[in-house]
């Protein structure tokens, strides 16, 4: 397992000399000047810097020190960089952090707050790497439309990418929200008919009066209120797909109609008397039992071996190991882009809370979820209660013993302790970091970290999204 890299720019030979060693688990690679800086970030890609204002040419200044974050950030924007400043340097630091610095800490060091601050920086640097990660990954999918990386999911997403240069017709079945129009999407695009038209259908979503219609189109004058002739979504689909989601809900007069496009590819309209020729490939789908449909006669058996010479069964999500949490990433990427909106990640608890879920509602249920979440949220990471999911019970390993996680460990303590000083300090800011021992700048960001509100008549911290 590779270590995380740090980057030092310090030109104070005797505090690189403490910063070698101070911090365990990371890789230091300390530099004096900004062409050594620049230097090492191009080759080592550290995820966090630790950057002195006061850098040779201008070490009684901070010119050189800004025209270094400056470079850095340009060159890699996702780097967290962290500002060393004097003890009077307050405008400094905050115009370092409008200019993109992750946070700045204040001369002289205590090693153990700017342990907290780069831990902190070079967590959200990891979970923002892998948010990039997956949504490349997703982009990456065997499938237009289809995100998964999970073996059930995979195996079906191969079987389409056999059929859809076969022009038989292909049965769809798995629950609702499962992704049945993208498989569906999928063997229309991959296949020879990519350029015909692909005409989608609910069956259940229509009134049974206007189905028929839908269907086959009707003449003009056919039934009152016909005013004009209208093609049907059949020959609409001509030298293309035609998708009938919820194929179990036809009424059964309009499957013996259907049972005759697919034996003679003719389409008649209401009305009329013309044979109209067609080729269409039909792809239906349903989330009912239709083995057993057909067993108590509500859906014609032949009509039955003629859709599905081909079946194939969708995994519902909770099947799907893993592709909660990958999809959720990338819907949420999808939506902070779409609404504007800057959420960084998934915090632990969500992430467990989303792989313990349920999804009887399966894709759709997430999407909406997490859509939710980012409108709403108001913090950096989105939390179990921004999902409207439980937050599980702390993990425990196979032989019942609590879970030894470091970081969820660290973080759990780390709120605890926050909530504690604004508690004793009765809601100050300016107190609860002194008694922190952090910059009043850093307990804001911890507050946004943690969801803690401050802002209360008796001072004690709250979950901000209690009230939401």
């Amino acid at each position: 397992m590779s270590v995380a890299k740090l980057l030092i720019v310090e030109d104070d030979e005797g505090l690189c000399g403490q910063y070698r060693w101070a911090f365990p688990g990371l890789k230091p690679i300390i530099t004096h000047r900004r062409a050594q800086a620049l230097a090492a970030l191009a080759k080592e890609r550290p995820g966090v810097v630790v950057l002195d204002l006061g850098l040779p040419p201008d070490p009684d200044g901070v010119s050189e020190g800004f025209a270094t974050l400056e470079e850095i950030l340009r060159a890699a924007p996702a780097t967290k960089v962290i500002l060393a400043t004097g003890a009077n340097e307050r405008e400094n630091a905050l115009r370092a952090v409008a200019a993109g610095a992750y946070d700045f800490y204040e001369k002289p060091i205590d090693i153990a707050v700017l342990r907290g601050i780069i831990d902190r920086a070079m967590r959200l640097y990891e979970l923002e790497a892998e948010n990039k990660r997956l949504a490349e990954a997703a982009a990456q999918s065997p499938l237009p439309r289809i995100i998964t990386a999970a073996e059930p999911m995979l195996k079906i997403c191969r079987d389409i990418e056999k059929l859809a240069t076969a022009n038989v017709p292909v049965l769809l079945l798995g629950e609702s929200g499962t992704g049945k129009e993208a498989l569906a999407r999928a063997l229309h695009d991959l296949g020879p008919r990519a350029k015909g038209p692909f005409i989608a259908l609910n069956c259940g979503a229509i009134p049974e009066n206007l189905l028929e219609s839908e269907l086959f189109g009707h003449e003009r004058g056919a039934f009152t209120g016909a005013v004009k002739q209208t093609i049907g979504k059949i020959e609409m689909a001509h030298l293309g797909t035609l998708f009938l989601d919820e194929i179990g809900d036809l009424p059964h007069p309009l499957q013996v109609k259907l049972l005759r496009v697919l034996q003679d590819q003719v389409v008649e309209r209401i009305g009329g008397r013309q044979r109209i020729q067609v080729d269409v490939r039909i792809v239906s789908a349903t989330n009912q039992g239709i083995e057993a449909e057909v067993a108590a006669g509500r859906f014609r058996g032949d009509l039955f071996y003629r859709l599905n010479s081909v079946t194939l069964r969708i995994p519902p999500l909770r099947a799907r190991e893993g592709d909660a949490v990958l999809l959720a990433r990338y819907f949420l990427h999808r939506f902070n882009g779409e609404f504007h909106r800057n959420v960084r990640g998934l915090s632990e608890a969500a992430v467990a809370a989303l792989a313990a879920h349920d999804w009887p509602g399966n894709v759709r249920e997430l999407e909406n979820r997490v859509k939710r979440a980012v409108v709403m949220n108001e913090t950096r990471l989105i939390e179990p209660v921004d999902l409207e999911l439980a937050e599980p019970v702390s993990a425990s390993s196979d032989d019942g013993e609590p879970c030894l996680d470091l970081r969820a460990a660290r973080s759990r303590a780390e709120r605890e302790v926050i909530e504690r000083a604004l508690a004793r300090s009765g809601g100050n800011l300016s107190h609860a970091a002194q008694l922190l021992g952090v910059s009043r700048t850093t307990l804001y960001g911890l507050l946004r970290t943690h969801g803690l509100d401050a802002s209360l008549p008796d001072g004690a911290a709250q979950d901000i999204t209690e009230n939401r």
